[in-house]
This record gives C-alpha cells, structure tokens and sequence, in this order.
C-alpha cells in the first residue's frame, strides 16, 4: 500500500525506517521529512497542517493510509478532516480525532480527565492572567519546589520546576501576563511537585482494545546530571530498568485501561499512540501528563525493539482489531543519544555540514533535524541526529552508541556522556 507519513524529525525517520521493513508498504511519501527520509522515502514539500493540500496529494498519489508523526496536526484535527470528507472518509488516519488530541493540547483538559476517570496524578489548579493573584496565593499553599505548565503546546518547553517561591510567581506572571510561550500560556496549570523517577510508558489502541509498547526513559535537560534548559530530549533508553512486573501491572490496571476506559465512556474516538509521562513515587505509578502521538527521541529506542510488522499493527488499530495481533518485542536493551547543535535550546546555527555517518557500523543514526543543500547532508535544527544502539543491557547499548558518536562530526557539535547515570 501507499503511505503518506507526515512530520519531519528523529521520531518520523525512525517510523519510516520500521514501516518500510513491512512487505505491506509498497511506496512511502513523507511530509516534509529530512536527509535521513530523503534517503529511504520520498520527501514532499508539504506542511503538515496543510490540510487541504494533504487532502489534494493523497488523492493525486492513491494514498492508502495516513500516519501522524507529530501532535500539531492532531491538535488541529486531522483525523476528523478526514472523516468528515467525503473523498478521504475510507482512507485511515493513525492518531486521535481532534477531541482526543486535547488530552495533549490542553494541560486542564488533561487533568480534568485524569480526576474524573480516578487515575493517579498530581493535585492542581489553574490559572489566566485575570487570576493571576489567585495563582500566586495557590502557589503559597504549596511546598516548592513548584511545578507550572503552560497550558497549550510549548514545543516540550512549557513546563518550569522552581524551588524558590518568589521566582515561581515571577514566572507565573511571566507566562500569563508576559505571554512567555504565547496562547500557549494564557492559561496555567500549578500542579504539587511529586518526588521520584520518571518513565514514558507507550500504548497502541484503537479505541477499545490495546498494546502496551516496550517502556522508555528520556533526559529532557541540557547538561549533564540533569541540569540546564529543558530541551526536546538529548537520549534515552529502553527498557526501563526499575519497571518491573509488579510496576507495570500496577501501570496496566490503574492507569492504561482506566485511561482506555475513558476514552470510550467520554464518546472519544482514539485509534493511535498515547505516551503516558509517568512517575514512579515510591512504588506507586502517577501519571504526570498524556501525549498524543510518540515521543521522540524515545520512538529511536521503541520502535527498533518492537517485531512485529508496524504496517499490520496500524491497520489492525483501523479496524479495530488490534486484540487479533500479538506484539512481538526484542529483549536487548536498546539506547539512543542526541546530537544537538551548539547553543540549543536557545539561539543556534544551521546549516552546519556533517561528516561521518557512512562510517557508522552497528548502531542505526537518525536524523532529527537535517537536509541536503547541494547534494551534502546539513545540520536543519536544534537536535540534529539521534545514534541508537542494541546490547544485553542498557549499559552495552549506551557504550556503543558513543564509540560511534566519536565517528560523527558537525561544527559545534554537542551530545550528553551522562545518558543512564541514574539507572
């Protein structure tokens, strides 16, 4: 079949990368793609909330099957353009309708699901610039540090962690009255801090039935240990070491099929990924946010370790069949490490030529943010590349992928040594 596969980052090359190994994919566009689908796939210069001229290739090219790389599309509501039109109805979109898409394009929708279907999260509230001193009074009720979320999207970047209150109800007034991340934070949400460790757990549904994914963990932070900027994710690594048995049927029965659950009871239609943010407090999973589509750079880690045909997957979600498939998963440990470009998550150069991938044996190397420019593979972004590795454990994974980062060149070239330290 035809696939159009939209996006354009590590998540997306590591998509097509998974979907071309099924004999079901028959040719693969991908919208707008980067050097690295460029290589495998076509690339088409299409935006992917450019609905109408999605709308206008997919039936030029025959389009069989429509995959969502990234939440903007969702967000703005792809799936039910397509069902709503008369032309495109039949034709599959994997990802949420734009109802479901809201579970990760409003933080407050998000939270209201969560309490009202009983899943464990954190206690919070909300705030607009009209209540901003409510907000600072709300925040004198809590124990820092103090957790602040932009309530829209904020490309990975609208969440804050301070321990100082009167910095929190700067940056309170800097997100609501300053408009810091724009609509994205005209509304706040304020949740309590919950102390422990973090794991991104992956689920494939197609509104009633479900597959849990293999688990992951990635480093958001810039620098070493954790510190510095939020960024959109510098490693990770599959599986997650502390998630064993006991974690993960607490996961499954308080959180996944509660969540699954939900979702029918409130009329949503979902056929597609949730990412569900976790944290681990002393044994007890509680989820801190949902996203609507992979995370990225954690889809390098996931997808390479699932088995099983993707391409058959998602046309099991479509038909709402996904009970009928059995998941097969590799047992290595897989891990990835992001090279990003010097500067981000702020001001950085593009443009910037890029050696040695030819030379990489072993790992596979995605692009994130690349392009060719006269016919030479160009650093196109903040996260550039992202290096995936196989071993018996976590560590061996880990080991490799930097013995073929050292092959690896771009100017100002920039990668964390420090992926799997708290593990």
């Amino acid at each position: 079949m035809t696939i159009l596969l939209l996006g354009s980052g590590g998540r997306e090359h590591a998509f097509a990368w998974k979907m071309l190994q099924s004999s079901k994919c028959s040719q693969l566009f991908v919208a707008p793609g980067n050097a690295g689908t460029a290589t495998i796939a076509t690339n088409i210069a299409i935006n992917p909330t450019d609905f109408e001229a999605i709308k206008q290739f997919v039936l030029a090219k025959k389009v069989e099957m429509v995959v969502v790389g990234p939440e903007d599309p969702l967000v703005h509501g792809i799936y039910d353009f397509f069902g709503n039109d008369a032309d495109l109805k039949d034709i599959p979109v994997i990802g949420p309708s734009q109802e479901g898409a809201k579970l990760e394009g409003s933080k407050e929708y998000a939270k209201e699901f969560l309490i009202k279907h009983q899943i464990p999260t954190a206690a919070y509230a909300s705030f607009t610039a009209e209540t901003v001193e409510e907000g600072f009074a709300f925040l004198e009720t809590l124990s820092p540090p103090y957790v602040l979320k932009a309530d829209g999207l904020a490309a990975g970047k609208g969440v804050v962690i301070l321990a100082d209150l009167s910095e929190a109800k700067n940056e309170l007034k800097s997100m609501l009255v300053d408009q810091k991340f724009g609509n994205a934070s005209a509304k706040v949400v304020i949740e309590e801090f919950l102390d422990g460790i973090e794991l991104s757990c992956f689920v494939l549904t197609d509104g009633k039935n479900y597959k849990i994914l293999p688990t992951a963990k990635d480093y958001k932070r810039i620098g070493e240990g954790d510190t510095g900027l939020n960024t959109g994710g510098m490693g990770a690594v599959s599986p997650v070491s502390f998630a064993d048995a006991a974690l993960m049927e607490k996961i499954e029965t308080r959180i996944v099929i509660p969540t699954i659950n939900g979702l029918q009871e409130d009329g949503i239609v979902y056929k597609g990924f949730i990412f569900i943010g976790l944290i681990n407090v002393k044994g007890e999973p509680m989820v801190i946010e949902y996203n609507v589509r992979m995370g990225d750079p954690e889809t390098e880690v996931v997808l390479p370790r699932i088995q099983s045909d993707l391409v058959v997957l998602f046309q099991a979600v479509a038909e709402e069949k996904l009970n009928t498939i059995s998941l097969q998963i590799d047992q290595r440990s897989a891990a990835t490490i992001m090279l990003v470009s010097g500067g981000y998550p702020e001001n950085f150069e593009k443009g910037k030529v890029i050696s040695g991938i030819e030379t990489v044996t072993d790992s596979l190397v995605f692009h994130a943010g690349t392009k060719i420019e006269n016919n030479t593979i160009v650093s196109n972004g903040g996260r550039v590349l992202a290096v995936t590795s196989f071993g018996i454990d976590f560590d061996e994974a880990i080991k490799k992928s930097y013995q073929n980062i050292a092959k690896l060149n771009f100017d100002k070239m920039y990668y964390r040594k420090d992926i799997g330290f708290d593990l």
